[in-house]
């Protein structure tokens, strides 16, 4: 079977796609199980090797770049460094979020048993900002935990830093955890999506990364559109609210 990615763009030095859901960037251990993988199938459909330049967790849908030679990542790997890459994210939370937000809330490294061994234990709390914006709100006469309603906003994220996890980390604490998050969110909302909605995913999907071309020095605006697994909840649970957000 031929596997294929939506391809948001392509060029002679880049080419990024909008990954699913569900599928990681490279083999891990994560999930032995895994037969297919993002890099791979990139591979096979362009015919060249690739390089990632940066990760998306495997629960999360959006833009992936990928570099066709060591020297474009390695540039492309500095704009990340110096915070000349720009990544919006939109996502379903729990609750009502404020119009707009900074979640200036540092994070310890998470390591993890299977791929961290050889990590360093013990490191201080590293740097993690993050941005929100609220698009939408809407409570659903639903009951869930003690409330007999349930409320559930659309935000769109902006990481200014890149730690593990950070937006699924920060969200859980302002606590406006991401609907569909098995890890660190909250298991009543999970189900309420799963019944209701017939979503079995996590609701964060990366929509636009915008980069200096590591080629020509042009800014780089990518983006990637939701899948239906995505917009068919954000129509389902915002019909009202989301006139010309543009998603």
């Amino acid at each position: 079977m031929s596997w294929r990615i939506p391809v948001c763009y392509e060029d002679a030095w880049l080419i990024a796609v909008n990954k699913p859901a569900g599928l990681l960037v490279h083999r891990s251990r994560i999930d032995k199980e895994a037969t297919r993988f993002a890099l791979q199938i990139v591979r096979e459909m362009t015919g060249r090797y690739v390089h990632p330049v940066h990760r998306l967790d495997k629960p999360t849908s959006g833009v992936l770049l990928f570099a066709f030679d060591k020297e474009v990542a390695r540039k492309v790997g500095e704009a990340f460094i110096s915070r000349r890459v720009h990544k919006r994210y939109l996502a379903v939370v729990r609750g009502y979020t404020g119009e707009r937000g900074v979640i200036d809330y540092p994070l310890k490294e998470v390591l993890d048993k299977m791929t961290d061994a050889k990590a360093q234990e013990g490191k201080p709390p590293q740097e993690a900002v993050t941005r929100y914006q609220t698009l939408a709100r809407a409570e659903l006469p639903i009951p869930v935990s003690r409330y007999p309603a349930a409320r559930y906003s659309l935000v769109e994220l902006a990481p200014e830093t890149g730690r593990k996890h950070q937006l699924r980390r920060h969200m859980k604490h302002i606590f406006h955890p991401i609907v569909g998050d098995t890890k660190y969110g909250r298991t009543e909302h999970n189900n309420l999506f799963r019944r209701h909605f017939d979503c079995h995913r996590l609701l964060l999907h990366a929509h636009t990364l915008q980069l200096p071309h590591p080629a020509t020095g042009e800014v780089l605006k990518i983006e990637a559109p939701l899948p239906d697994s995505f917009r068919n909840v954000i129509e389902r649970v915002f019909p009202s609210d989301r006139e010309g957000q543009g998603f």
